[in-house]
């Protein structure tokens, strides 16, 4: 008997980041002001990346995360904290949550580095307001590579709980790069200047300015462009030989692929 093997055929992909092998894609790194956000992190800065959704912010991220971690100048360490969204304002429980998730991230991540193991026990010693500084500062201090810390999904996280994530990498920030993240990425659909978030310790609303006011720059990634959606459009003609009429990809152009 003969086997036969077909090609993956690719397909447009709006739920989740793209894989080149299996989707039509813009180069993920394409997408973002490389050259701005490569100098950002020279020069040891925190700062936020937002978007809409689906506009390949993740996709981005984690192309960057790639792309830093083969220079083998960092390690760099992707996580998405939407998991702490359900615990809202209970910052033990968000912070638990948030802890397990760099966990899992380091585990496939840097797998036999012991980034995993350092996580464990942070919460009980040092307490929901300093395990991820107390974390960190492991991590920072474990490899004499500097971190970059991307933190996707942040504006998921809910009043008290967020407040804290923020407070707390500002509380390191004097400390990096030997004992803190060199750099930090927040990504999420608002600008941290435009958080309003109610405090319920402190009975008060709270701004993420305020909050995050180490901030060096917002970078905004924008919409696919005209050029760019006939690009994807061109992708999907060299597969299945489907042509485009002008007017067709001037609609696209103009709504988008939905």
């Amino acid at each position: 008997m003969t086997e036969t093997h077909s090609k993956t055929e690719r397909f447009f992909n709006t739920s989740g980041p793209v894989v080149a092998a299996d989707h039509y894609c813009i180069p993920p790194l394409e997408r973002l002001e490389l050259d701005e956000v490569l100098r950002l992190i020279r020069q040891k800065r925190y700062f936020v990346l937002h978007a809409p959704r689906q506009t390949g912010k993740t996709s981005s991220l984690l192309a960057l995360r790639n792309l830093l971690n083969d220079g083998g100048e960092h390690r760099c360490l992707y996580a998405n904290v939407e998991t702490g969204q359900a615990a809202r304002g209970d910052v033990a429980a968000g912070m638990q949550a948030i802890l397990a998730e760099l966990s899992i991230r380091a585990r496939a991540t840097f797998p036999n580095s012991g980034l995993d193991d350092a996580t464990q026990g942070t919460l009980e010693s040092a307490g929901p307001l300093s395990a991820l500084r107390e974390t960190l500062v492991r991590w920072s201090t474990a490899d004499a590579k500097p971190l970059v810390l991307l933190i996707d999904e942040i504006d998921a996280l809910v009043g008290d709980t967020l407040i804290s994530v923020l407070r707390q990498l500002r509380a390191g920030y004097d400390m990096r790069p030997a004992a803190f993240p060199q750099s930090v990425i927040l990504c999420g659909i608002r600008d941290v200047r435009d958080y309003r978030i109610h405090s319920e310790t402190e009975g008060d609303i709270i701004t993420g300015g305020s909050a995050f006011n180490i901030k060096a720059a917002s970078l905004r990634l924008g919409d696919l462009d005209e050029a760019e959606l006939r690009a994807l459009l061109r992708q999907h003609t060299a597969q299945t030989g489907q042509a485009f009429t002008e007017g067709a990809l001037v609609s696209c152009a103009k709504n988008g692929l939905n």
